[in-house]
């Protein structure tokens, strides 16, 4: 059956060149744009994780889950985001809260001292 397909210039046809050729190119867009995903998925945004664990190790800041009472206490809801940033002098972990009837609240907590800032609010 081979012979057969061969002599009908089925595999060796003129129309063979440009398959191959849009398989490579798309083979080769394909690895190019996957490329970025796999270097996002294995970075830090911005290093805030190493930075947090450095200072708690050394003794500047307090953990994290020392802090989540803190923010439950004043700002009930579900934590949707955490943010590590520096505010002057201090070291400020920034909570985004949604509480249960749907509004947003920033929080922040001074990281060292484990006590709340000034409320930003919400919508």
């Amino acid at each position: 059956m081979t012979g057969w397909i061969e002599t009908q210039g089925l595999l060796h046809g003129p129309w063979m060149k440009p398959i191959l050729k849009h398989l490579a190119t798309a083979s080769l867009v394909g690895l190019v744009l996957l490329r970025p995903l796999h270097a996002r998925a294995d970075e830090d945004d911005d290093g805030d994780h190493d930075r947090a664990r450095d200072l708690y190790e050394r003794g500047e800041i307090k953990g994290l889950a020392n802090i989540l009472g803190v923010v439950q206490a004043d700002a009930p809801g579900d934590i949707v985001a955490v943010d590590f940033i520096r505010i002057g002098d201090r070291w400020v972990y920034r909570f985004q809260v949604v509480a249960p009837d749907g509004r947003r609240r920033i929080v922040d907590v001074d990281a060292g001292a484990g006590v709340l800032m000034r409320d930003r609010g919400g919508d």
